[in-house]
């Protein structure tokens, strides 16, 4: 079963490589915003998938660990994936499309909202790519007042000399 990487397929190969990230979070409504930085090796699978596997610093010290796969399904005409971190036992699973100047890459996902009450949300994250070396993801969360509200926003370096 052989299968050739399409245009949206190439697209992702653009994440591949050491990066390394400063991200601004804001944890919990009406506290101030509080800074992690980590590190990411993003590598290809067969030119089909991206593999993404990051280290970071976490709200309250310690590190995680954080594992994301992304890929294109043609059959759905739609970006797929999952995410995984070290600090919960919850799968994210993700389903997206590309805008129009193929810039952002915009995912979907439901998963436990921030206030840990037990409830879900929906949650929309955005890759993009500003150059070839910075990229800015971006997580919002749908709130009760049908908005959404950006917590997270993280900007991504190339490593020089990195792949």
């Amino acid at each position: 079963m052989k299968t050739e990487p399409q245009r949206e397929h190439q697209w992702l190969q653009q994440l591949v490589g050491e990066w390394t990230y400063e991200c601004e979070a804001s944890m919990e409504p009406g506290k101030p915003p509080e800074n992690f930085k980590g590190s990411e090796r993003v590598r290809s699978l067969g030119g089909l998938w991206v593999q993404c596997e990051g280290r970071g610093e976490m709200p309250g010290g310690g590190m995680a660990t954080m594992l994301m796969t992304l890929g294109y399904d043609p059959q759905k005409k739609r970006y797929v994936g999952t995410w995984v971190g070290s600090m919960m036992t919850y799968l994210w699973v993700y389903d997206g499309l590309l805008d129009a100047e193929e810039k952002v890459l915009t995912l979907n996902a439901k998963g436990p909202n921030c206030a840990g009450d037990g409830k879900f949300a929906r949650y929309k994250d955005a890759i993009e790519i500003r150059s070839h070396d910075h990229r800015v993801l971006t997580s919002h969360m749908l709130g009760n007042d049908g908005k959404w509200h950006g917590f997270m926003t993280a900007n991504y370096r190339k490593v020089k000399g990195g792949r």
